[in-house]
């Protein structure tokens, strides 16, 4: 079974996270999957894309054991590709989010144009006790949206947030009960498939208009993030997470 499922129905794509005895880790094969399915989405008579994850968890960030080695530190490229896919698409994207949203879980949906979770739904970019520093445009958007003492709590303490958090201040749109995020979701699909299609295309083009700066931001915040991937910080949160052991404070220091 395909660790990424992809459906398409009614000029709607579905992507699915579907990796659930992993809490849907994504892997750099799982990135590049997803990146491939947006970009041909757009020369299709796709309308909206739906991007969820399999069972009660989002997704809970990378898998560890593709980033963890200076070598592999150097090899982002597949996760480049889809976030880079997902910041460009001129099709709607719409978010459904249930249970943990970890690391790139959360940045992802700083991309997406509506975000939707339930009521278990927990947020965290724990960046920084890994030794690592924001991605992927997150230290740009983040302190504008939410503004800089926030972001500060959430990037530099890596403290993690609840859905009614994450509705206050605008990372997700709306929170329901968990047997009703289904069928509003799907409302909410359903009314944007019946757009105009151009139209929607370039509202959405409107509501970016700082895409270059955005890009721009996101490149310069990559070097950093791959420099810190190979710092001892990092390397020694990493082999203590593969290790299942407590982490070396003296490395942090």
């Amino acid at each position: 079974m395909s660790d990424i499922k992809i459906n398409t129905a009614d000029a709607v794509m579905r992507i699915c996270i579907n990796r659930p005895g992993k809490k849907n880790s994504l892997t750099r094969e799982m990135y590049e999957t997803m990146a491939v399915a947006i970009e041909s989405a757009a020369d299709s008579d796709i309308r909206v894309i739906v991007i969820e994850g399999e069972g009660d968890c989002f997704t809970a960030g990378n898998n560890i054991a593709d980033f963890a080695t200076v070598e592999e530190a150097e090899h982002v490229n597949e996760t480049a590709h889809f976030m880079t896919a997902l910041m460009t698409t001129k099709l709607p994207v719409v978010a459904k989010v249930r249970g943990l949203a970890v690391g790139i879980g959360t940045t992802m949906l700083l991309h997406c144009d509506f975000v939707y979770s339930d009521n278990s739904a927990k947020f965290v970019m724990p960046f920084i006790d890994l030794g690592l520093v924001p991605e992927y445009a997150s230290s740009y958007m983040l302190p504008r949206l939410v503004g800089h003492i926030k972001a500060a709590e959430w990037l530099m303490l890596g403290k993690p947030f609840d859905s009614a958090e994450a509705q206050h201040f605008g990372i997700v749109t709306d929170v329901f009960a968990t047997e009703d995020l289904d069928g509003m979701v799907d409302k909410v699909v359903d009314a944007l498939s019946k757009k105009p299609k151009e139209a929607l295309a370039m509202t959405k083009h409107l509501l970016k208009s700082n895409a270059d700066t955005v890009s721009e931001h996101m490149n310069s915040e990559l070097d950093y993030f791959v420099d810190a991937m190979r710092s001892a910080p990092a390397q020694e949160a990493f082999s203590a997470f593969l290790n299942k052991r407590p982490i070396n404070p003296e490395i942090f220091k």
